[in-house]
């Protein structure tokens, strides 16, 4: 678990570390353009060097720069406000939903105190954990009917692990992230693979918590089984991006390495593209 938990950090490190750094070089350029703050950076004055002021190329920079920023900022802005409205939507249809009697029991079937797990009605084969501040786990009652009872803990410990570790928030923060900042190709790799890295976790947390992978195993297997049945209804449990091959995968042979794959050809491109956008940035406040 601390090997997966290292490689969870690293990725999420990365992509935090691409936009800070980013963002806080635009919020330079900002406060230079908008208030005449004048900041001293001698950082990649090599490459400032290689244009002129004055010169077309240093106008095409400009414009390029000012560009790039109104886009970021304005993609943003969009991104966060309509994440904001889609979860209020989202919430008051889950609690349209909503089964009392089924979400009594459950929360004290599992020793709930906070009452945070709901289930909805819903002919759908659905679990999954919603929230920012205050995440909460959702199950549908045909989930419910189709699981025994030691797999359906197996699921409630899974979702257990995602709101302990405010996934949701950690995952739209890095779609927020590779979507504003997608010309830089590692943001697009680090939320695809905090995904895969955090199910394997909650997985991880769920055979600790039931004392071996049998009942997750089971569940998985009877979930992808009713995917690809002839009268199969779509499966939200954390099967996207190819996920449930390498957690699979895992429980067949936890000892198997799966390794997190960084090609060459996003280090160059990203690294490429921050030196240019940095640059840029440079000569425009010096």
């Amino acid at each position: 678990m601390i090997g997966w938990k290292q490689r969870a950090f690293f990725v999420m490190g990365l992509s935090l570390l691409i936009a800070i750094l980013v963002w806080s070089q635009m919020g330079i350029y900002l406060a230079h353009a908008l208030f005449g703050v004048n900041l001293q950076v001698n950082f990649f004055k090599f490459c400032i060097s290689l244009f002129r002021e004055g010169s077309f190329y240093y106008f095409l920079i400009i414009i390029v720069l000012n560009t790039l920023i109104v886009y970021t900022v304005l993609i943003t802005l969009i991104k966060t406000v309509q994440q904001y409205f889609l979860l209020g939507r989202f919430r008051k249809k889950i609690l349209s939903l909503r089964n009392t009697e089924l979400t009594g029991i459950l929360n004290q079937e599992f020793e709930r105190e906070n009452e945070d797990i709901m289930v909805i009605n819903h002919k759908q084969l659905l679990a999954f954990t919603v929230g920012f501040r205050r995440p909460y786990i959702v199950l549908s009652s045909s989930l419910i009917e189709i699981l025994e009872d030691h797999e359906l803990k197996a699921v409630v410990e899974h979702e257990t692990f995602h709101q302990k570790n405010y996934d949701s928030l950690k995952v739209f923060v890095l779609l927020l992230i590779s979507q504003t900042l997608w010309y830089i190709p590692l943001t697009k790799w680090s939320y695809q693979n905090y995904k895969i890295i955090s199910e394997l976790l909650a997985d991880e947390y769920a055979i600790q918590r039931m004392g071996s992978e049998l009942s997750l195993g089971s569940t998985l297997l009877k979930l992808v089984k009713n995917c690809f049945s002839e009268n199969s209804t779509p499966i939200l449990v954390h099967f996207s991006d190819g996920s449930v091959n390498y957690r699979l995968q895992q429980l067949v042979d936890p000892k198997k390495t799966i390794p997190v794959r960084m090609e060459a050809r996003l280090i160059v491109i990203s690294v490429y593209i921050l030196i240019l956008l940095m640059s840029m940035i440079m000569l425009a406040v010096t």
